[in-house]
């Protein structure tokens, strides 16, 4: 699941491989910038906000996407088979003379002026993984609405920018409350906790991709206490784990009971 940890460290790559060099190659496969051609422009950073990806090219240009879900950026050598997905999953493919990346299941995929930035991400908040991140103004932020549920509060990107719905578990697990607390009946001095854990687990993971890890064990199979561990017995208490799907995929919950106190719904029956 893209989370800000996944952007940053996509991000990297994309820069990395294709950062001040001319692009040769050039698709948009979305059809209101399908005849767009960037070929003959500098590719000239790639920077993630938040869980927003900024591709900057010469001529006052940015390549806008966002992973959502589902979506991947994939970095090729020139002469590489490309692996990411069957082809009508490509939405956007930008090369250069040696390597190629390939934008897979891309929910947002937008060309607009570099000036025209904020429009996109304006609206996020201090930004967990950049450079000009503020605890004070997050917790504030997390903060300024009490009788908000905790799992919504850590979503909302205008709050903080780069956690998704598995950190917005972890972190209910590891201050021991519901995502469904109301953030004014959190004990003092955990919201300001909980931020500066976020912090802390990104900057952790931003280079392990795929092998994100949030408990303290070196057990390969422990990295998460409670996020996709439905019907399994909690590390701490040994009770089951209990998940929730509220509606969207992106607001599934996991929880402990016998270690997280506070209001939540029934638990979805077991599966076989």
């Amino acid at each position: 699941m893209p989370e800000g940890d996944t952007v940053w460290l996509t991000a990297r790559r994309l820069h990395t491989a294709l950062a001040g060099t001319l692009l040769t190659r050039s698709d948009l496969r979305v059809p209101r910038f399908a005849t767009a051609d960037l070929t003959g422009r500098t590719l000239l950073d790639v920077t993630p906000r938040g869980k927003h990806l900024l591709t900057r090219i010469e001529g006052g240009l940015t390549l806008h996407s966002h992973l959502q879900m589902d979506g991947a950026w994939r970095v090729y050598a020139s002469d590489e088979r490309w692996t990411g997905g069957p082809g009508h999953q490509i939405r956007a493919i930008l090369g250069t003379t040696t390597h190629t990346a390939v934008g897979y299941r891309l929910p947002v995929l937008e060309l607009i002026r570099t000036t025209d930035e904020p429009s996109v991400v304006g609206h996020l908040g201090p930004d967990l993984l950049g450079p000009d991140w503020d605890f004070e103004e997050a917790v504030r932020r997390v903060c300024a609405d009490p009788a908000r549920p905790l799992g919504e509060a850590l979503l909302d990107q205008r709050n903080l920018a780069g956690i998704g719905n598995v950190y917005k578990c972890e972190l209910a697990f590891l201050a021991r409350v519901t995502p469904w607390l109301p953030i004014g009946e959190l004990p003092p001095g955990v919201p300001e906790r909980l931020v500066a854990t976020a912090h802390r687990l990104l900057e952790a993971n931003k280079e392990r991709f795929d092998r994100r890890t949030i408990t303290t064990t070196d057990r390969p199979d422990r990295k998460l206490y409670v996020y996709g561990r439905k019907n399994r017995p909690c590390y701490r208490c040994g009770t089951p784990i209990h998940r929730k799907d509220e509606t969207a995929r992106e607001r599934i919950s996991y929880w402990c009971p016998g270690c997280q106190s506070g209001p939540a719904p029934a638990p979805e029956p077991p599966t076989g």
